[in-house]
């Protein structure tokens, strides 16, 4: 592989949950209306702007996978995916270490989860490169449905260290063109 940065890392925040349809507790919390529109939305922005991970884990927690659900109808199905307990309401020290764990054979790989582990690990992985207007709406906030892509100079996914990626995009659904 050439060039400085080798992997890339997508962390997207499930869509819009509905806090107000009784559920058996916070696990099983569904999305929202405004979520079921904002998931296929982003789908096919990341379809747009090329955002094909190989690898994709993501929580069990209801709203999560509907999330999944609805953003890859309209994504070419050509990667694996992972429903995994493990990453619903995980901490950040968390989430490193399920990347660190997984597969080399992986270039791209995505996590689909919760705050505020997602965006206290946007956080801590955006470096010096980064894109100025991307981390200046990161540290703004990681609303529901937003996706943050980070290129990575790893060539194993057990080197992801902090202050070492550079957040390339952040894409809220709020700046989408309808």
């Amino acid at each position: 592989m050439s060039g400085k940065y080798m992997k890339k890392l997508y962390l997207l925040r499930h869509a819009k949950s509905d806090w107000k349809t009784p559920a058996r507790g916070d696990f099983e919390r569904p999305l929202a209306a405004r979520g079921h529109m904002a998931a296929p939305r982003m789908g096919r922005e990341m379809v747009r702007l090329g955002i094909a991970p190989a690898l994709v884990l993501c929580s069990t927690a209801r709203r999560a996978a509907q999330t999944y659900d609805l953003m890859t109808e309209c994504m070419p199905p050509a990667h694996k995916v992972e429903h995994r307990e493990d990453l619903y309401m995980a901490p950040p020290a968390k989430l490193k270490s399920i990347v660190q764990q997984q597969s080399d054979e992986f270039e791209t790989m995505m996590l689909i989860g919760h705050n505020p582990g997602m965006e206290a690990l946007a956080g801590q992985l955006a470096g010096n490169d980064s894109d100025a207007e991307a981390l200046s709406a990161l540290d703004e906030k990681f609303p529901t449905a937003a996706i943050a892509a980070f290129e990575l100079p790893v060539e194993h996914w057990k080197d992801l260290a902090e202050d070492r990626g550079k957040l390339v995009q952040f894409v809220r659904p709020r700046d989408l063109r309808d």
